[in-house]
Formats: structure tokens, sequence, C-alpha cells
């Protein structure tokens, strides 16, 4: 569905972050149903004149690769800044965030989802989402007499994509996929020190409060809570994350914070207590509050948006 509401790195209103998964994708975005594939979206957006979009984030739960057909953007990656430009591409493993910064006005972007259960099923996928390196240098871009192939491939993908179901089609999609995921991957296996990148302790630190904060920040908003899981203090932590990533301790268990909530409202059935309770909010009148300092509506207002 081309030059439809792009559902992983742009959207026109709001200053939204959602957690994005294939289940809850076209029901976010109103996406053509009859398109859905299983284990699998692919999604374009041209950025034309006149169309502005504010800077976002988001988290896909399975693999996403996004790939720069025109123009360039500035994006935040697993909390470092990246160029994008035409004929690169741009990796995501799963529950990184990115946080689009801005666009060119002639941006062409194509992305390709792929849900947990499908990476599951091949073991290549799993040993690709695993790769450090692969976190700590997501842009990459074939060599010169392969970015053809890739095109065509991406161009053949879609048009299986948008093509009538059929009962071999999803078969046949998940062979082309992986065609260019074999691609990608090679492109990894000829960097150097592929198999024994060590991570800095800078890198080190931003992972393990990225992991902690994912996996607590509905139940503990308190900085000492993690800096004590990382044996640091508060005031270092808050300072180191403010230097590398532009945001403290306390900013970061916000945003994830409120990303979660956002996805509650927007593709649940929760009440507006339920989500409080669910995000262990001690009263539901507390959690309105923080969510409208933050994001600037109340929930019901922003459900309803």
């Amino acid at each position: 569905m081309k030059n439809t509401c792009y559902a992983v790195f742009f959207y026109r209103h709001l200053n939204m972050a959602l957690l994005i998964t294939l289940d809850n994708v076209y029901q976010l975005y109103n996406l053509d149903l009859s398109k859905k594939t299983e284990g699998i979206v692919i999604l374009s957006q041209r950025h034309g004149p006149g169309k502005k979009y504010t800077s976002h984030s988001r988290i896909f739960d399975g693999l996403l690769l996004g790939f720069m057909v025109q123009g360039s953007m500035k994006s935040q990656i697993h909390f470092l800044e990246y160029e994008v430009n035409k004929g690169d591409i741009a990796i995501l493993q799963p529950q990184v965030m990115i946080d689009t910064k801005s666009l060119s006005e002639d941006a062409e972007i194509i992305t390709i989802g792929l849900s947990l259960d499908f990476i599951t099923e091949f073991p290549v996928l799993r040993e690709f989402v695993m790769n450090n390196q692969i976190r700590w240098q997501p842009i990459i871009r074939l060599q010169s007499e392969e970015i053809k192939l890739q095109n065509e491939l991406l161009t053949l993908i879609q048009n299986f994509y948008h093509k009538k179901a059929s009962p071999n089609k999803t078969q046949m999609l998940r062979h082309l996929v992986m065609v260019l995921v074999s691609m990608i991957s090679e492109v990894y296996s000829k960097l150097p020190n592929n198999k024994n990148l060590v991570k800095s302790r800078t890198h080190e630190i931003i992972d393990e409060f990225y992991l902690l904060v994912s996996k607590y920040a509905g139940q503990q908003r308190s900085v000492v809570f993690y800096a004590e899981k990382l044996h640091l203090t508060p005031q270092y932590l808050s300072t180191f994350l403010k230097q590398k990533t532009g945001r403290s301790a306390i900013q970061w268990i916000d945003h994830i914070t409120i990303l979660h909530a956002k996805t509650l409202l927007k593709s649940s059935n929760l009440s507006i207590k339920e989500i409080s309770n669910e995000l262990h909010f001690e009263e539901t009148s507390v959690f309105c509050r923080y969510f409208k300092r933050i994001v600037g509506l109340s929930p019901t207002t922003y459900r309803n948006v």
C-alpha cells in the first residue's frame, strides 16, 4: 500500500511513541487488512513536499529492515545518532528503539517487519537478531553491484505482498524475504571483528540500562532502582545518559512508560483505570496527571484523537 501512513518510521500527527506489533499495526494505522500476511508486514512511504513529520519513537517487537530508496533521514537508533542515506539499509533488532529526527523532502523508505514467530522458524534469523555487531552498526549498504539486485528483489517482494491471496503466497513471500536477509547477513560476515565484537563500557551501560528500563518501567519509575541494579550512583547514571544519549535517566524512564501507556490506549480496550493499574500507579488521577504533563493531552483525549 504505497503512499499510506508508514507505521514504523513516519507518522504525521502528534509526537507518538508506540510499541508496534504485527497484531496491532493494522488497527493502529487503519491499514488494509486484506494485505495482512502471517509473520510479515511491508510498508512504503514517500515524504513529499509540504508534508511535515514530527520526531517520534518506535519500538517493534520483531525484526525491522528499512531500505532508504531516496533521500536521507537522521535517526537515533538504540541511543546513538545516525544519518541514513539513499542506498543504506537500517537493521533494527527486536525491541531496539528508533527516533526519527528529520527527513529530506524526497525521502522514500520501504520497511519490512518480521514477527518473532517468523524469526524463530529460521535458524539464520535467530543468529541474526542476536548479533551484537548489528546492534552497534545498524546502518549498512550492499556492494554497488548488488544494489540493483536488492532493488529488483524489493520490487518483487512488494508485488507478491500486494497480490491476491493464494495458498502458497505466504510461503513464497517468506523465501523471497530470506534471500534479502541472506544478502544483508553476508555483508556483516565480511566486516572485521564480526565474531569478536567487544562492547565498550559506554555500550554496556546503555545496553544494560535499556534492558532494565524496558522490563521494569511499567513497575519502577525511580532512578535509584536502576542505578542500584547497575551498581552506579543515581547522579552518575543520569549525567552519563544525558551526555551519551541526550536524555537523563528519568527522561528515559518517562519515555518508555509513556510508550507503554500510549500503546495500551491505542491498541486495547482497557479502561483508563485498568491501564493505570497495569502501569502500577497508586491512583488513576496520578496516572492522568503524569500522562498529561508529558504528552500534553489527557489519556482520554489522546485515545480519542
